[in-house]
């Protein structure tokens, strides 16, 4: 399985996994206040990153372009959220819009308990370490539709999910594909001088492409990801670092198809991280090293196998990087911040230096319509 020790970031209402994601993270709030509210929500998110990559394992490539979400949302009591939107997405550089799909979600919230269905809280709000799930998702893979459980106190977090990928029909000429995974996090120890230890009990993912329903002659494929382990934060007062973060974690792959498709039946992987954050930004240094490692979601970086068009049947089962980060986000007017990253890397085995740029404006902002009367 895995060893995890992860930083804090930001205390428990931060994003989950070894970075700061915050800006990146939206849950649908909810007040008992908000009982009869007819509300509009916009959601934006504009993105550019440039990915100067020359390896056999992940390519080289440029990801520039918008992400609109405007919703009707209406509260039918104090703890159940019901919106209806729409979802634009358009990379720079073409005239016509990528994706235009609708949106829909109901929310229900008693307490530390959340259940969602339709369009669920995905991608970086999971909480996932790189290796199992790729930030770049979140620009190319925006939406999850299924459904979620969330808990949240002060010691514990839980997010168990599923995403309905594809749909399958009678006489399809393609499999169903469906996506869902478990992340959970407990507070071990906290004290007022500035020390908190969280232990990551699990993190799960699995991914099955199948069905009954097709027209084509194509193995079932499922295939399982691991992580567990424990992260340390510590609290400075200082004028030049305000906080110290260590985390590590051990990754298990492991394929369970009935017909062996993938290089590698199963594999493994350490990832170590440890941060500073200064006044200037956040730095962080990352070790991977990966055996045999494959997570269809993950960061291509950390996999075995490649997925560049022109070395598609490349591995290297040894994969040892050491990543160096170079993190801020800025808190503009209006709901806006900036983070900007900058991410080299040193290939160990390969000898090479390569590294990505990206810059992100996320917006999130709700506006209230007014109040419907409801009926006794």
């Amino acid at each position: 399985m895995i060893l995890t020790l992860v930083s804090w970031l930001g205390g428990l209402n931060a994003a989950w996994g070894q970075l700061n994601n915050q800006a990146f993270v939206y849950r649908l709030p909810i007040k008992p206040e908000n009982s009869g509210q007819l509300r509009v929500a916009v959601q934006g998110f504009l993105f550019s990153k440039d990915n100067e990559y020359f390896n056999k394992i992940n390519e080289g490539k440029t990801l520039y372009g918008t992400q609109l979400a405007p919703r009707l949302v209406y509260f039918p009591s104090g703890n159940l959220r019901l919106e209806a939107g729409i979802f634009l997405y358009k990379d720079y550089g073409t005239p016509r819009l990528r994706q235009v799909r609708p949106v829909f979600t109901a929310k229900y919230q008693n307490g530390p308990h959340s259940l969602l269905f339709g369009n669920i809280e995905g991608q970086l709000n999971h909480g996932y370490i790189e290796p199992l799930f790729d930030f770049e998702r979140v620009m190319l893979n925006r939406l999850e539709e299924g459904m979620q459980y969330r808990l949240q106190t002060s010691r514990l977090q839980l997010d168990a999910w599923v995403d309905w990928q594809r749909q399958q029909y009678r006489y399809s000429n393609f499999q169903e594909e469906v996506a869902g995974g478990l992340t959970s996090e407990f507070t071990a120890y906290q004290d007022s001088s500035g020390w908190r230890v969280g232990v990551v009990p699990l993190q799960f993912l699995a991914i099955h492409h199948g069905g009954q329903l097709d027209t084509i002659d194509v193995p079932l494929q499922t295939l399982f990801n691991f992580a567990t382990g424990v992260r340390v934060r510590r609290r400075l007062n200082s004028e030049f670092a305000t906080a110290l973060y260590f985390d590590g974690y051990v990754t298990r792959f492991t394929d369970y198809s009935f017909e062996e498709v993938l290089p590698y039946k199963r594999g493994t992987g350490l990832y170590l991280n440890a941060s500073v954050d200064t006044p200037l930004s956040t730095v962080m240094i990352s070790y991977w090293s990966g055996n045999g490692f494959v997570a269809p979601q993950g960061g291509k970086l950390y996999q075995s196998i490649s997925s560049t068009v022109n070395n598609p049947n490349y591995t290297e089962r040894q994969r040892q990087l050491l990543i160096l980060r170079f993190l801020k986000d800025y808190h503009l007017p209006g709901n806006v911040t900036l983070s900007t990253r900058f991410e080299p890397f040193y290939d160990l085995q390969n000898k090479q230096i390569e590294f990505s740029f990206g810059a992100y404006l996320n917006f999130n902002y709700e506006f209230l319509l007014g109040t419907l009367r409801q009926s006794e």
